[in-house]
């Protein structure tokens, strides 16, 4: 275990970062993808265009760390004008409050979360992640 008393998640898989963002640039969901940017050098940050969003969210984005140990955490947040956030994680990693993979719910993604089974295969988790995020986002044009 590191000093940091957190499980270890191996080493970044900066390869497969650089395969997540140009996926993910190819999607007109984001208007910024950047893999492993000065701020967050073990992820990948993709902003999403906010035309898909109601006027009071000032942005909403994804950061993705990936591991070689095929560990991961997607974490997903939306910051409104009024100064609150509406956040979820997905996850899968060592740790002492779950299972290895697991999902923290939102609107504040708590400690524990709920114990998940994902896909195996980076391609399906993202699938997973982007189709929850898009019933996410449709539900603000219902009604």
């Amino acid at each position: 275990m590191p000093e940091d008393g957190r499980p270890a998640r191996g080493p970044v898989d900066s390869e497969l970062l650089d395969r997540i963002a140009a996926h993910l640039a190819r999607s007109t969901r984001f208007g910024d993808v950047q893999s492993r940017p000065p701020f967050a050098p073990s992820a990948v940050v993709a902003d999403y265009d906010l035309g898909y969003f109601p006027a009071g969210v000032a942005r909403a984005y994804l950061r993705i760390r990936w591991f070689e140990t095929d560990d991961f955490s997607i974490h997903y947040s939306e910051q409104y004008r009024s100064g609150q956030t509406w956040e979820c994680r997905w996850d899968r990693h060592p740790n002492d409050h779950n299972t290895r993979e697991h999902f923290h719910p939102p609107p504040d993604a708590p400690t524990p979360g709920i114990d998940e089974t994902y896909p195996g295969d980076w391609r399906d988790v993202l699938a997973t992640v982007l189709g929850g995020l898009d019933e996410r986002i449709e539900a603000f044009w219902r009604d």
